[in-house]
């Protein structure tokens, strides 16, 4: 019997190619970051930005281990076995990296870590305040995950998520992020186990909590999804008061990950771009390579 036909590989767009980076800039982050045995989803999850986040003495922070509890179908980040155990000196590592490159502006993600009490919002909390006991003028954005627990019990569920986004909105960072990645359609292929809802509700609850703190979330095209679908999933970001936005053309990690469908034009993401400024976003970030955290400090 005939071996099972792969999907086809749709080729790269010349666009979408890019210089790595000077060897030298890059070294200096990679080394600050391994030396100390932390994370950053610049290398976890292959960003095509990280040469030249690094070049700027930038990097995105991935806390809790590089191993996620969930097992998404775009993400490159590790899954499928048990995750690491928490590093009790994360928090004063990632600080003292942070201090090492001089940031104003740092970025906190992690990988999703249902196994945990909390789900890590206290460890993200702990990690504000190491930074911030370290470099007091530095700004933090955290960009984190829906922090559902799965309780049987929806109202109790989604009463634990509310608590668990309130502790971290206590802590006031610069800007709350939390990304749809695709239109709802799409949502249980792209993304197992989260819901659109659910993630629409992250965002609204912050705006609950602090209508001061800006909220920003973005999505990776290319997974099939159409334009209306896209423009709808924008007002649907801005019905819960969603202030920023970032679009960008996912990209294949592996054969073992979701195929392209499609590769949207430097035009196209203009477009869109131009159509989420009209809708009322006060940043908005659209093009093929861009990501959740690119350049996410020039607006402050």
């Amino acid at each position: 019997m005939a071996a099972p036909l792969s999907p086809p590989t749709v080729p790269l767009p010349p666009w979408l190619k890019r210089p790595l980076g000077r060897a030298s800039d890059i070294s200096t982050v990679q080394r600050i970051i391994k030396e100390r045995h932390i994370h950053t989803i610049c290398e976890e999850g292959r960003c095509p930005n990280r040469g030249e986040c690094y070049s700027q003495g930038t990097a995105t922070f991935l806390l809790m281990g590089p191993i996620c509890t969930r097992s998404c179908g775009f993400c490159q980040v590790d899954k499928g076995h048990a995750p690491m155990p928490l590093d009790p000196e994360e928090p004063a590592k990632v600080a003292e990296s942070i201090a090492l490159l001089g940031l104003r502006y740092a970025v906190l993600t992690s990988v999703t870590r249902d196994d945990l009490p909390d789900q890590g919002a206290g460890w993200f909390v702990r990690t504000m305040e190491a930074i911030r006991e370290r470099s007091p003028h530095t700004q933090i954005e955290v960009l984190t995950p829906d922090f559902w627990g799965g309780e049987p019990d929806p109202k109790q569920a989604a009463q634990v998520q509310f608590d668990r986004i309130a502790t971290v909105v206590a802590a006031q960072p610069a800007c709350y992020n939390h990304n749809l990645e695709t239109v709802a359609r799409l949502q249980g292929r792209v993304r197992r186990g989260a819901r659109y809802d659910r993630s629409l509700r992250v965002l609204e609850l912050v705006k609950e909590l602090n209508s001061q703190i800006p909220t920003k979330s973005g999505l990776m095209l290319g997974h099939g999804e159409t334009e209306a679908e896209i423009l709808a999933t924008l007002q649907d970001l801005r019905s819960v008061g969603c202030d920023r936005l970032t679009l960008g053309q996912y990209l294949r990690p592996s054969l073992e990950h979701l195929p392209v469908a499609k590769y949207w034009t430097p035009e196209e993401f203009d477009r869109l771009g131009q159509q989420a400024t009209e809708m009322g976003f006060s940043q908005v970030r659209s093009g093929p390579l861009v990501r959740s955290s690119y350049h996410a400090g020039e607006s402050a």
